[in-house]
């Protein structure tokens, strides 16, 4: 398995976004993402803070990636 490059939110939610997932609404740090067939992914936003590693590694199961498929959108930001 390769290495899980942390984000902070800005890059997370363009990966989220390269993924098939649109931004919904923001409840105080916390943004909603959807995808078309209704999977909910939640990023909090604290600014340029990267999120960590265990949260990280729900959001990217959460969205249904590999961490090799999240390494290959991040390669294109």
């Amino acid at each position: 398995m390769s290495g899980l490059k942390l984000l902070a939110y800005r890059d997370l939610a363009r990966v989220a976004e390269m993924a098939g997932f649109n931004w919904k609404r923001v409840r105080a740090s916390h943004n909603t993402f959807q995808s078309a067939d209704g999977r909910v992914v939640v990023i909090p936003d604290h600014g340029s803070q990267v999120i960590v590693r265990p949260l990280l590694r729900k959001i990217i199961r959460d969205m249904g990636l590999t961490v090799d498929e999240y390494n290959r959108l991040i390669e294109r930001l």
